[in-house]
């Protein structure tokens, strides 16, 4: 892919050397609005912001006559450039121009303008201050004024109610077009996103999440387009696609995202209801289930052949207990040297006691219902009450156990 760089800045009027902010227009085929918007938002900007702007039109692939336009807005204006790529994508282009801009704070909004200009300075105050790290605009957040259909409405409702259930956002909004993000936080953390369409928007946000990065919404005053191009069921699909990416991303640790906190100097912050880091840590403590489980029924099948029941379940129990809790603490949780050993596992033994009493109960439950019980049956039940058992232990030590204990 070849793409333009930005122009030099000796060419044509005096242009504006490391602005405050850069506002990105991404327009496609947008010969008609081109102008009008850009003369809009130039005004406004010369208006009200306090501090040098510019603003940056980022052509991706557009095959009318908006490239003329925005070379024409760019002779005009000294606060305008243009940039122009050879493939299409809004991601794409707001990659490639935040990138490359020097300025501290980077936001874009659509071509149409359907966000009023009024929530600009709102949007990139905080992250002018530092006080936050992206800022977006919220069709969906208390204060918003929206003037939409009821399709669009439902699918925008939709959307983030399955961003909220699948991946514990808590960003209201995904896809309104006006946000902004600091140059410094861009650096490291586009590197990281891959869509170059629609999706753009939604990963950037998941991911600055997921790091701890602090995002700062801002109610909008908002007016559906009805010229708007943007293709509603192929853009649906893709966005589905990209949720399943980001999920499987996450849960197998292919998106770095320690390496990235660690960069950002940032800790997580908590999501309501939903522990940081719980899809890894239960895939990790489901793997060290499964090898306890089966360690215990072998070495209650070994034991049964010499003891009852019940002596066989205590001895197993007990030994697959403190390696249970041994390999939680390192592997599941990542509590690492020896301080609080002692007590992890007292506590991982009262866990224990509460599985005993599951398991041991289920087992007198099985004696009262049957008199001679087959060997097959008396495991069976073992197993679903070790089940029952192992979710109570992952909960008591997320929240009790290795509570503040985690590196």
């Amino acid at each position: 892919m070849s793409l333009s760089t930005l122009p030099s800045q000796d060419a044509g009027p005096t242009r504006v050397t490391a602005p405050v902010l850069d506002v990105v227009v991404p327009v496609y085929n947008e010969e008609i609005d081109l102008e009008p918007c850009v003369q809009r938002l130039h005004a406004y900007l010369a208006a009200y912001f306090p501090y040098r702007f510019r603003i940056t039109i980022a052509d991706n692939a557009s095959i009318d006559g908006t490239a003329a336009v925005a070379q024409r807005l760019k002779a005009t204006y000294p606060e305008v450039e243009a940039v122009y790529l050879t493939e299409k994508g809004r991601g794409r282009a707001l990659n490639h121009v935040w990138t490359q801009s020097d300025a501290a704070v980077l936001a874009y909004m659509d071509v149409d303008l359907s966000t009023d200009l009024g929530a600009l300075l709102p949007l990139v105050a905080p992250l002018i201050s530092g006080h936050s790290d992206l800022a977006i605009g919220s069709r969906l957040a208390r204060g918003s004024r929206v003037v939409r259909g009821a399709k669009r409405e439902f699918i925008s409702r939709s959307y983030n109610l399955i961003l909220r259930t699948t991946m514990a956002a808590r960003f209201s909004d995904a896809q309104c077009g006006f946000k902004a993000i600091r140059s410094d936080v861009a650096r490291r953390l586009l590197p990281m996103v891959e869509d170059t369409g629609w999706f753009f928007d939604t990963e950037m946000l998941v991911l600055a999440e997921r790091v701890g990065l602090r995002i700062h919404e801002v109610p909008v005053d908002w007016v559906d387009d009805p010229d708007s191009r943007v293709d509603i069921v192929a853009t649906a699909i893709a966005d589905l696609k990209g949720i399943v990416r980001i999920t499987r991303g996450l849960s197998t640790g292919k998106i770095p995202l320690a390496a990235l906190r660690e960069q950002l100097g940032r800790n997580p912050l908590p999501v309501d209801g939903v522990p940081t880091g719980l899809t890894g840590q239960l895939i990790r403590f489901a793997a060290v289930g499964v090898a306890s489980t089966l360690a215990y029924l072998v070495l209650y099948a070994l034991l049964r052949v010499g003891v009852g029941p019940q002596a066989a379940n205590l001895v197993a129990l007990l030994v697959t207990a403190v390696a249970n809790t041994a390999a939680n603490r390192r592997l599941t949780f990542g509590v690492r040297g020896n301080d609080g050993a002692l007590r992890h596992q007292a506590q991982g033994l009262v866990v224990f006691g509460i599985g005993l009493a599951l398991t041991s109960g289920s087992l007198a439950l099985l004696d009262a219902a049957s008199t001679q019980p087959s060997r097959f049956v008396e495991l069976s039940v073992l197993v679903l009450a070790n089940l029952v058992a192992t979710a109570v232990r992952f909960l008591m030590m997320r929240v009790w156990v290795f509570r503040g204990s985690r590196s």
